[in-house]
């Protein structure tokens, strides 16, 4: 049990994430993705005629029951494969984050970031609204989330999926390194 408590190392979890891959196309012809579950939920419960969300959303309700999956495993993980031991980070990256007020590592986020508290100050609620805002386009204008791109896209050898995922690493890059210090400054 303790095996499934740790960390996995990146050449087992990898090729374990890279095996959904033909095992959905094997098994079913389906394609990876999480972002269009959102889609086939608001086909489903929004009786408006808009033409978006007329189609046979019903065939890809696997979807819906795959991110049903994966919202059910995380709350076992939670709840029964917590690792309790304290997050070791790097020193040069503890330096950092303590330049922001960031000292709390207990939880796999510091505390001082992700709390029930700041998501009702006036910065958490932008920065939560704000982001899913963006995140929302973002998917939307790529066509697909990352997983989508980054696993399904490129295993197949999609020219648009490899733009998309040097683009949200880009993004992310240019996020975790001058954004993020900058919103954390404030």
């Amino acid at each position: 049990m303790d095996i499934l408590k740790q960390p996995w190392a990146w050449y087992v979890a990898g090729p374990l994430i890279g095996l959904i891959v033909p095992a959905l196309l094997i098994l079913g012809n389906k394609a990876f993705g999480i972002s269009s579950s959102l889609r086939h939920i608001c086909a489903s419960c929004i009786p408006a005629n808009i033409p978006f969300f007329k189609y046979e959303w019903k065939k890809e309700i696997w979807n819906l029951f795959f991110v049903g999956g994966i919202l059910l495993g995380g709350m076992i993980a939670v709840t029964f494969l917590a690792n309790t031991n304290t997050q070791i980070i790097d020193p040069r990256l503890a330096a950092e984050l303590a330049s922001y007020g960031l000292h709390d590592y207990s939880q796999l986020v510091p505390a001082e970031l992700i709390n029930l508290q700041s998501v009702f100050t006036v910065k958490g609620s932008l920065l939560m609204i704000g982001g899913g805002l963006l995140v929302g386009f973002g998917t939307r204008y790529a066509g697909g989330c990352t997983s989508g791109h980054a696993i399904m896209g490129l295993s197949n050898l999609q020219w648009p999926s490899l733009i998309a995922t040097i683009c949200f690493m880009c993004g992310g890059f240019i996020m975790a390194n001058f954004i993020l210090p900058f919103i954390l400054s404030l």
